[in-house]
């Protein structure tokens, strides 16, 4: 079990600490991936279809008396800013699944819930959140030297320069950095609970969850080794953070939507998917599909995006960021806090 002390500063939107049992721990919830972990709804986005007469039934739960709510039972850390959920834990200007994912967390549990984001746009899972037992994949890793060596030399010739020339280690380090980054993360919340969050100094941390979005960059070329690195992920963290059986909550890549998932999405698509037939990862790993949650209207527009003028009322970006949908974003977040719930109500 993890250890760990938090918080922020308060809203009087929703009941106060007090009524939290001092024993109670705090439930600690993991979010990691890449951009879309991130989240990609521009918030202006958010603003307006909270209150569209077409779309504001979707977002009443979020808001009260015509604002966004500010939970003072669920709290974020996100890299450089921390604070109790609401809107604008995502990208700069941006909302993501933590939105509605810590909504039903905080519904869910009568104790505190804390949200640890850790999430960098274009990593994959081949290369930067490779995990220790996956191993160094040495074919790839000659290859990314043979061409890093390549380049210095031609560098070199052309502007009459003499830099070394990389050696194995320099590209080894690269494989697993966000893996590592994601640990110290983690432990650098552990040590810096009472600064970061002294609202919940004195209680302990239970870690709880984790929730992965990722895959995209996997897709090029990595796809046919994805269920391995998976597979090596999740048992690498239940290690290192000392959570045997850790519950995983994994939304499967569907940038593709209504439309069949082909070529490389296809497959990493099912290698996230197939995390659900592994036999040690019964009823703690649960792994569910995210285009059919897609934002048809969004979809729909995308195409002549830039002659709609509509189209700052639906979407906010591109496909492969599903659109920059908050409808989409906040229905992904909502499955992902459904799914823990189920894991943690399935029999161990």
């Amino acid at each position: 079990m993890l250890r760990f002390l938090f918080v922020v500063g308060v809203s009087a939107l929703l009941p106060a600490l007090s009524v939290w049992a001092a024993e109670k721990p705090v439930r600690v919830f993991i979010l990691a991936g890449q951009s879309n972990m991130e989240g990609k709804a521009r918030n202006a986005l958010l603003d307006y279809q909270a209150t569209d007469a077409k779309t504001r039934d979707l977002f009443a739960h979020l808001r009260k008396d015509d604002q966004w709510i500010v939970r003072n039972d669920v709290f974020i850390k996100f890299l450089d800013r921390s604070g109790p959920l609401t809107v604008g834990f995502g990208s700069p200007g941006c909302t993501g699944v933590e939105l509605e994912f810590g909504t039903l967390m905080g519904e869910h549990f009568d104790e505190p819930v804390l949200l640890i984001k850790v999430a960098w746009g274009g990593h994959s899972l081949y290369k930067n959140f490779r995990s220790p037992s996956a191993g160094i994949p040495e074919a790839m890793v000659e290859k990314e030297l043979a061409d890093a060596r390549k380049r210095v030399q031609q560098s070199n010739e052309k502007d009459n320069k003499q830099d070394p020339l990389p050696n194995r280690d320099d590209i080894v380090r690269e494989y697993g950095v966000s893996y590592r980054n994601l640990l110290k993360e983690v432990r650098e919340v552990q040590k810096n609970h009472e600064r970061l969050f002294p609202a919940l100094t004195g209680r302990t941390l239970e870690l709880t969850g984790f929730v992965w979005f990722q895959g995209f960059n996997d897709i090029f070329g990595a796809q046919d080794e994805y269920a391995s690195n998976m597979r090596h992920f999740i048992n690498d963290v239940r290690k290192d953070l000392q959570a045997p059986g850790l519950p995983f909550v994994i939304g499967a890549l569907g940038q593709n939507g209504s439309q069949p998932a082909t070529g490389g999405m296809l497959v990493v698509r099912e290698a996230q998917l197939s995390m659900n037939d592994v036999p040690e990862f019964q009823g703690n790993v649960k792994a569910f599909p995210v285009d059919v949650l897609v934002d048809k209207a969004a979809e729909e527009m995308f195409p002549n995006w830039q002659k709609n003028p509509g189209w700052v009322h639906t979407g906010s970006d591109r496909p492969y960021h599903y659109y920059g949908s908050a409808i989409w974003f906040n229905r992904i977040g909502k499955a992902m806090g459904q799914a823990m719930v189920d894991l943690r109500n399935a029999p161990r």
